[in-house]
């Protein structure tokens, strides 16, 4: 008879978002979940936000056990009742789904779900090494109040508390490895995607004219209103070749969330669509046939320190982007490989690039098509397995310098 052997510790993950395929976030946490366990398996306790549909049985990726938090009020006070009691709902959803402490390897968690009552929670009833993940830091004139708005604020509470208390810290770029290196063990992995859910680019000729697309709500992040100028700034021949979709918001909320002024758009309802707010599977198909995912970011810090998560999506689409270098973007996107690379994130910068777009051939737009294809490659989260799942469920506690440097590049 073979001697019985136990199966080995599972991954815990704290969630808050809309699994399996919601924003960002979401796709971020069970990308680096995927990455972790390989021949493990995790359980993710996720704390479902205000209407969210619940996923059907089957729709969650193998080897996750998805746990449940149940939030019966809408009303704002309540929610962050059930937010700041969320340490303690964890243990609780913990202890009613019968899992042991010593089913768990370690901890992983995103910034947003850090706080010291968590790591009290977490050092007394869990007891396992805490990975928290950061993928932004936030600059004052992000925000109504500056350096004293309370988001603000409590961002970089949570980003002291992730370099004093953290067991090791997941960052999304080199920028913010170099903020949490010297104090905690440190790994980089940028956005991941999945190439096998990408169908293979469908875009049309361009002499039918440069199709662009914005998927996302652009916030104070992204610069849409230089986009749209540089639109209005082509010779009227180009602009009534190009078309600009925007995904994820309606006129208005674009006026109400980004930098887009209403006047701005004035004259150019032919150039300019919104969608709303679509499903991924909707956004997928529009980078199927779109020519160039457009990003414009300035050169702030908040810039250098995130990694967009729209650059490895276009690229598994086999859309280039078109877009301005900052933080590891030049890593990853070179100029008319991957895609047409901006000066600067002026609005001439982009009228500049749209003209280069609109002088390539069908077979000069299909090669980088290609490119940007291969290159997603790197942001598959199989490619991350072997690195992510020694740093998270590994038998030792940290990554060794010389696999971080393997994956700085150093």
């Amino acid at each position: 008879m073979s001697e019985w052997t136990a199966p080995p510790p599972c991954l815990l993950v704290i969630s808050s978002y809309r699994l399996p395929d919601g924003d960002a976030m979401s796709n971020r946490v069970l990308g680096l979940v995927r990455s972790a366990v390989v021949a493990e398996e995790a359980v993710v306790v996720n704390d479902w936000p205000s209407g969210t549909t619940r996923p059907a049985a089957g729709q969650m990726p193998a080897g996750i056990r998805l746990v449940s938090l149940d939030r019966r009020a809408s009303s704002r006070p309540a929610r962050l009742w059930y937010r700041y009691w969320l340490p303690v709902r964890v243990a609780f959803a913990l202890h009613r789904a019968g899992i042991r402490r010593s089913e768990l390897a370690s901890v992983y968690l995103t910034l947003g779900q850090w706080s010291l009552t968590m790591w009290v929670v977490l050092r007394l009833v869990v007891r396992r090494p805490v990975i928290v993940d950061v993928m932004e830091r936030f600059d004052p004139q992000q925000f109504r109040w500056g350096r004293f708005d309370a988001r603000l604020l409590r961002h970089r509470w949570q980003t002291y508390l992730a370099a004093h208390l953290a067991d090791r810290v997941i960052a999304i770029s080199t920028e913010l490895y170099r903020r949490f290196s010297h104090r905690r063990p440190t790994l980089v992995v940028p956005p991941q995607v999945d190439l096998s859910r990408y169908p293979p680019s469908s875009a049309p000729p361009l002499a039918g004219g440069l199709r662009l697309l914005y998927a996302g709500t652009a916030g104070p992040k992204d610069l849409l209103a230089v986009v749209v100028d540089a639109i209005r700034q082509l010779p009227a021949a180009d602009r009534g070749r190009v078309r600009l979709t925007i995904a994820g918001m309606t006129r208005a909320q674009a006026a109400d969330m980004s930098d887009l002024d209403p006047a701005c758009l004035d004259g150019l309802d032919l150039q300019v669509m919104f969608l709303g707010r679509v499903s991924r599977d909707r956004v997928l198909a529009e980078l199927a046939r779109t020519h160039f995912a457009v990003l414009v970011r300035p050169d702030a810090g908040y810039a250098r320190s995130g990694f967009p998560s729209k650059v490895p999506e276009a690229l598994a689409a086999g859309c280039p982007v078109l877009l301005n270098h900052t933080g590891d973007l030049a890593r990853y996107v070179t100029d008319g490989r991957e895609g047409l690379v901006l000066a600067g994130p002026s609005a001439a910068d982009v009228r500049d690039g749209l003209l280069r777009a609109l002088t390539l051939s069908d077979g000069e737009w299909w090669e980088m098509s290609r490119a940007a294809r291969s290159r997603a490659a790197d942001f598959d989260f199989r490619a991350w397995t072997e690195t992510v799942s020694k740093f998270v469920v590994g038998a030792h506690r940290d990554v060794g310098a010389s696999q971080v440097s393997r994956v700085l590049g150093h």
